[in-house]
């Protein structure tokens, strides 16, 4: 934060610094990233309580984050231009690094998509997908689901599970579906490819079943 500071500084204010003084200071190591995964069953408790709430939008959009892995600020200010159900693609201009990026869309996102895009009760002046109620000044924002989220989850059982987890369980299951590292980061915006290893944790039990499909074959031979 601070080293960025400083560059801003420099570069942008022209403040008549020489040079970043933070720029050769060794920055401490990421932590452990989380490896929370989400079982078949908890999958199962959870969708069934998000279902339950009156507005289909919380199911909606916690459906997109399984199935594409996008981040929820990328989900929440999404507009209906940006969502092209025919070519099952979303356009991604506003992300967490500054990069615009196509998603691809699995056939269940796209019939999500196909349901918030035909929204009846969609107003007519608002273009977000997600829209939530009017505002001081009559304007509408994104929707407004942490609340509503965390309800659900406590009726779930599943109290320690939080919404970013669900898109390390979406870049999980796509290598676990054989994408390489480079589709996957393409797919979920990530730079690093060490960042990204952060986020696929494969169950142990894919492995043995892979390690068993690997001994067969070399059996046969």
């Amino acid at each position: 934060m601070l080293g960025h500071l400083y560059t801003v500084a420099i570069q942008e204010w022209g403040l008549g610094l020489t040079y970043n003084p933070v720029q050769n200071i060794r920055k401490p190591s990421p932590g452990e990233g989380r490896d929370r995964r989400l079982s078949a069953d908890e999958e199962k408790r959870l969708f069934a309580a998000l279902r339950q709430h009156s507005n289909p939008m919380l199911v909606w959009i916690a459906r997109i984050a399984l199935e594409t892995g996008m981040r929820s600020s990328e989900i929440l200010i999404l507009t209906r231009s940006q969502v092209d159900v025919k070519r099952r693609v979303v356009r991604l201009t506003d992300t967490k690094n500054n990069e615009a990026r196509l998603v691809p869309l699995t056939q269940a996102a796209t019939e999500v998509f196909k349901q918030a895009l035909n929204n009846p009760v969609r107003p007519l002046d608002c273009d977000l997908v997600f829209f939530g109620e009017p505002g001081k000044y009559g304007k509408r924002g994104p929707y407004a689901y942490t609340k509503l989220w965390n309800q659900a989850k406590k009726q779930a059982r599943l109290d320690d599970f939080r919404f970013h987890d669900l898109r390390h369980e979406a870049v999980s299951r796509l290598v676990e579906a054989g994408l390489s590292d480079q589709q996957v980061a393409a797919i979920s915006g990530h730079k690093s490819m060490q960042m990204l290893r952060r986020y696929t944790h494969l169950r142990v039990e894919d492995l043995v079943d892979q390690l068993d499909a690997i001994e067969q074959r070399r059996s046969k031979a």
